[in-house]
């Protein structure tokens, strides 16, 4: 059976110019611009007390994003927000001056026109960008890599894009969007990664991605949990990792949470990167072949590497084993605890921690990270059964990885 690689960041600091990109302020904006959207509602935070107490924590707190807009992921608070502001730079306004009914207005319509805006993903992100362009009026591109599923694919169809599932890796489909996207009039990229020369639209998802920090933050507070000691959050390009890390140390800027970022293994350039620890970004090549999709991508978002090498404090790689475990303890927790339904990419980060609170092997990673009865730790599920297929084999059937 594969183990979880781990290591310390020992990466040089850098100026860290980055961070001002998850100000607390600019935060505010993307949520602002969020409650607008009709649906909105701040997801649960389950606080699973009895599996907290079962793996010798003082508190476990997963923020369940399988109800966000009924998609089952995170990933539309991203893309929307970086569509709302593309719009609102094209026409000359402040964000906070565009909401939801503003920018489905016939009026605005007239005025912006119709972009096509492209992207490439395992479903998730692509499904959030093409159910905000439909619902804004604008057309969106998907590029899906090898290796998507079918349920995939036609969630995103089903909200009038075009989408394609293509012979090469996550990585691949991203040149294949923007190669697409330069060739198309009005076309726009709207990609949850970074590049030299691409930056400005990831910096707006990865705020939008804060709304879910911000909503998580608010609700430990209203549980009486001051501040979480610990985040586990779950990473592919960085995006969500780097948004999570950048708010949480704008806010306790002097006593900021100890953070895990997890990858998958198959795919693991961030920790790879901190192996390598002088601070260049590695590259994973391939098909990456993992369950957990969302995290498959071998290039790092630059904007968020910065950020992360700046501040989190151990980089770790799950093998597949592990997300399914975690899959199976969230669908069946102890009782008295709620349930979370957890996807692959959603479920990593709890199986990383389980295993480090009941696995004699990782009591140097326990230690390591100072965790712990007074330990109080914020995970993110992402996602929940967004290939339902898939997710049975898993938690019903019981397939196993190793």
């Amino acid at each position: 059976m594969k183990e979880i690689k781990w290591t310390k960041n020992t990466m040089p600091k850098t100026a860290d110019q980055n961070l001002s990109v998850m100000a607390l302020s600019e935060v505010e904006k993307a949520r602002a611009f969020h409650r607008t959207i009709p649906g909105y509602a701040p997801t649960p935070l389950a606080r699973l007390t009895r599996m907290a107490d079962y793996l010798g924590l003082g508190e476990v707190c997963i923020k369940d994003e399988s109800y966000r807009f009924g998609l089952n992921a995170f990933k539309v608070l991203g893309g929307s927000f970086a569509m709302a502001k593309y719009i609102a730079s094209k026409t000359g306004r402040d964000i906070r001056e565009l909401d939801f009914d503003t920018l489905t207005s016939d009026q605005l319509r007239e005025e912006f026109g119709q972009a096509t805006f492209f992207t490439a993903t395992d479903g998730n992100h692509g499904r959030g960008v093409a159910w905000a362009a439909n619902r804004l009026k604008q057309k969106a591109v998907v590029f899906m890599p090898k290796g998507s599923t079918e349920a995939r694919l036609k969630n995103i169809q089903a909200e009038n894009a075009v989408a394609t599932i293509e012979e090469v890796n996550s990585d691949e489909c991203v040149r294949m969007a923007a190669a697409a996207a330069a060739e198309t009039p009005n076309g726009v990229v709207v990609q949850d990664t970074a590049w030299e020369g691409y930056e400005e639209i990831p910096s707006w998802i990865m705020q939008g991605y804060g709304t879910m920090a911000l909503e998580a933050s608010g609700q430990l507070e209203a549980y009486g949990i001051d501040r979480p000691t610990h985040i586990f959050v779950q990473a592919g390009v960085g995006s969500l990792a780097g948004a999570v890390q950048g708010y949480f140390a704008n806010k306790y800027p002097d006593n900021p949470p100890t953070v895990v970022v997890v990858e998958a293994d198959a795919a693991a350039c961030l920790y790879k990167g901190a192996v390598q620890g002088d601070g260049e970004e590695a590259i994973v090549e391939g098909d990456m072949e993992t369950i957990m999709a969302g995290l498959a991508c071998g290039e790092p978002n630059t904007i968020s590497w910065d950020i992360l090498k700046n501040h989190v404090s151990v980089f770790a790689a799950a093998p597949d084993w592990v997300a399914a475990k975690g899959m199976r303890m969230l669908a069946a927790p102890i009782k008295g605890d709620v349930q979370v339904t957890s996807g692959e990419s959603g479920a990593a980060p709890f199986g990383v921690l389980a295993e480090i609170m009941t696995n004699p092997a990782y009591a140097g990673l326990k230690e390591a990270l100072g965790l712990d009865k007074e330990s109080r730790v914020l995970l993110f599920s992402t996602e929940g059964d967004t290939d339902p297929d898939r997710y049975k084999e898993i938690v019903w059937d019981g397939k196993q990885y190793f």
